[in-house]
């Protein structure tokens, strides 16, 4: 990944185009193995090809993905996602309900897979070297904030994970190296624990 990751804010459009459960896994599978053809993407998925290219032609409308012009042979199409990073604030979309209806499923939708992460690393983190183990975190705090001082803690936790990123990418890899998913939800408590 590159040092200068590509940052997008996303538009309605983009947040509507995105809130597809097929749309949404194929820009991510770009965005973290890079540049692939939709008959390697439909394998990967187990959907077949015509509704994966589709899929792939409606992210490139919306500007997520492009044809990757360096790749390929013959009609062999590659596909590239267009940023590394996506981001919105809920409230960019106050004043357009199929957007923030998008974003609501989006949120879900990553709750969901964070889920199905976390449960896959409890199911196998027996079987992993012990660093790694270790290594491996889940915590969860408890602080007294307001908006303001929440949304300070985020912006300063994502400036960290920039640096640790750029780091990384900085070093060359080594055996042990792996894509590390990093999760950060903070929101206000709501009912019991």
């Amino acid at each position: 990944m590159d040092a200068h990751p590509r940052v997008v804010r996303l538009s309605g459009e983009q947040v509507r185009a995105l809130a597809h459960p097929l749309r949404s896994r194929l820009l991510a599978q770009l965005r973290l193995d890079g540049p692939a053809t939709a008959t390697r993407l439909a394998a990967t998925f187990g959907t077949n090809t015509g509704a994966t290219s589709y899929h792939l032609r409606q992210l490139a409308a919306a500007g997520l993905v492009a044809e990757d012009a360096g790749a390929g042979r013959g009609r062999e199409r590659w596909w590239r996602a267009e940023h590394d990073i996506s981001s919105f604030f809920p409230s960019d979309y106050d004043d357009d309900p199929d957007a923030a209806a998008a974003v609501r499923w989006l949120d879900a939708n990553a709750v969901r897979r964070f889920a199905d992460h976390a449960r896959r690393w409890a199911e196998t983190a027996p079987t992993w070297p012990r660093q790694w183990r270790d290594a491996a975190s889940g915590s969860d705090y408890i602080l007294s904030l307001d908006a303001a001082r929440l949304r300070a803690l985020v912006d300063e936790l994502g400036e960290v994970v920039a640096r640790h990123r750029a780091a990384a990418d900085a070093a060359p890899a080594t055996d042990d190296t792996r894509q590390v998913l990093l999760y950060l939800h903070a929101f206000p408590r709501q009912g019991d624990a």
